[in-house]
């Protein structure tokens, strides 16, 4: 029981401990909130404080702003005023202004109405005035008509004839005074070059054809040349290219072929082969490949030999064997290679009477024909093959235009490109440099004299001097002494337009006047 007690006292006294902590606790806390309450209240008073002196700051501060503002605006205002005043003022002149013109306008509108009614009323005088002109010119046309007996067109046409020949006529006495007054100074130094270049340079000339004859020792070569069943003959063909032609004529074999070269190298080959006796296919491809390369070498020697005698170097290896090919090329019966030498020394001689290069007239003249080595292999004319084989072997731009001008292909545009010219015109032209066909000769001579008649007035023609004049009869009641002239250099130019020929063609018009009478 005393436990009991005990425990029991101890229990109450630990309950009332905590009753009594308990109501500490609650009055610290009650303690605590009314000094929070006290220092929220005073925080508040002083945030009310702080709240109104800003607020008077800020309304204090707007009060500034707005009179700022208000300063600012009236000054803004009077300028905008000012302006505004200032373009009324402007607007006022301006519509000032307008009115005067808009006054001046009408006036001129006015003026021009009035004007336009007198330019009205004039015109149509000046119309009145024009029929009445009109008719009187038509009156006096058809009297004058009356009184002549021809009509106005015709009257016109006769007017225009009159005027044509006239012109024709001044023409003619024009041309004729300018060719006097040029032949004055030009024919006799011409001349004189020509006959010294021609006195200082005498060339030999060696015809040749597109077949050559080789001599047998005897007819029974002809069987061994032709072989069994014609193996050898064949095999001489194929071998060179060229065509052997075996007929009755005694103790000779004839090779034809249009390539030169080639024809050297099958006589050369046929000559060993006659030589050898030993003629069969594989003797004759050995002997033809040695020819062959002899002729070669005979080509290079021979344009080596030509650059040499002309005095010329430096000349691109290619082109001094093509030179040499034209040894084996003719033309107009006439060696292409003597005719380019006599050609180079020709223009040597005249270029250095007329003080110009003479080395370059010299290599311009050994090489103008060089593109007669291969035209028989490229299209086109030799001139312009020959200019682009030397430009394109580095030849002087110079030289190069000489060749591709001497036969008009390009037009001359040096002394140079008419010195080939001339020296080319020279060689071909001299008396026995070239021949030709019988056919040919006569179909030149026939076209000539075709020509000639073909012109009005023309009374006979003939063709003489082998081709290389034509003498023209015109009629005196025709063809005026002027009109000769006209006339000669209109036959020249149809010729070289219609016509291909060596050299020059001479054109001579003969107009002749006879007074015939008797004595009874």
């Amino acid at each position: 029981m005393k436990i009991e007690l005990v425990l029991m006292l101890v229990g109450a006294a630990l309950f009332g401990g905590l009753f009594i902590g308990m109501l500490l606790r609650r009055k610290m806390a009650e303690s605590r909130v009314a000094n929070a309450e006290t220092a929220a209240v005073q925080v508040l008073d002083e945030a009310k404080r702080k709240a109104d002196s800003l607020i008077k700051e800020a309304v204090i501060q707007a009060k500034d702003a707005v009179i700022a503002a208000k300063s600012e605006w009236e000054v803004e205002s009077r300028e905008l005023r000012r302006e505004i005043q200032s373009q009324e003022k402007r607007l006022v002149q301006k519509e000032e202004y307008l009115d005067r013109k808009t006054v001046q306008i009408d006036e001129r509108d006015e003026d021009l109405g009035k004007r336009e009614k007198r330019l009205m009323q004039e015109e149509d005088q000046l119309k009145s005035r024009e029929g009445e002109i009109d008719k009187l010119i038509e009156e006096q046309r058809k009297r004058l008509e009356d009184i002549s007996g021809i009509s106005s067109e015709e009257a016109k046409r006769r007017l225009m004839e009159a005027m044509e020949s006239e012109a024709r006529h001044d023409g003619a006495k024009r041309v004729r005074q300018i060719e006097d007054e040029a032949r004055e100074t030009a024919d006799k130094k011409s001349k004189e070059i020509l006959a010294l270049a021609i006195q200082r340079y005498a060339g030999e000339y060696v015809a040749e054809r597109t077949v050559s004859a080789v001599p047998l020792p005897s007819d029974e070569m002809k069987g061994r040349i032709i072989g069994r069943e014609g193996r050898n003959i064949r095999a001489i063909e194929a071998a060179t290219g060229i065509d052997l032609i075996i007929d009755d004529t005694p103790e000779a074999v004839i090779i034809s072929g249009f390539n030169p070269v080639r024809r050297e190298v099958a006589r050369l080959s046929l000559e060993r082969l006659i030589a050898d006796g030993r003629i069969h296919p594989a003797r004759i491809e050995e002997i033809v490949a040695k020819a062959t390369q002899d002729v070669d070498n005979a080509i290079r020697e021979a344009g080596e030999q030509a650059t040499f005698d002309v005095g010329v170097h430096g000349i691109h290896p290619e082109i001094v064997k093509l030179i040499g090919r034209l040894k084996y090329r003719t033309s107009y019966g006439q060696n292409v290679l003597n005719h380019s030498l006599e050609v180079a020394f020709l223009c040597g001689i005249m270029a250095s009477e007329l003080g110009i290069n003479v080395k370059q007239a010299k290599r311009a003249g050994l090489l103008h024909d060089i593109g007669k080595a291969v035209d028989h292999e490229i299209e086109g004319s030799h001139a312009v093959i020959g200019a682009d084989l030397a430009r394109k072997y580095g030849e002087n731009a110079a030289i190069v235009h000489s060749i591709g001008a001497h036969h008009e292909d390009e037009k001359p545009e040096s002394i140079l490109d008419v010195l080939v010219q001339a020296a080319d015109a020279l060689s071909g032209a001299r008396p026995g440099a070239r021949r030709e066909m019988l056919e040919t000769y006569v179909k030149r001579l026939q076209d000539l004299e075709r020509i000639g008649t073909s012109f009005a007035g023309v009374t006979s023609c003939y063709a003489i001097q082998a081709g290389r004049e034509i003498r023209i009869m015109v009629s005196s009641d025709e063809i005026s002494d002027d009109q000769s002239y006209i006339l000669a250099k209109d036959v020249a130019r149809k010729i070289e337009g219609e016509m291909t020929y060596p050299g020059q063609i001479k054109v001579n018009v003969i107009r002749e006047t006879r007074a015939i009478e008797y004595a009874k």
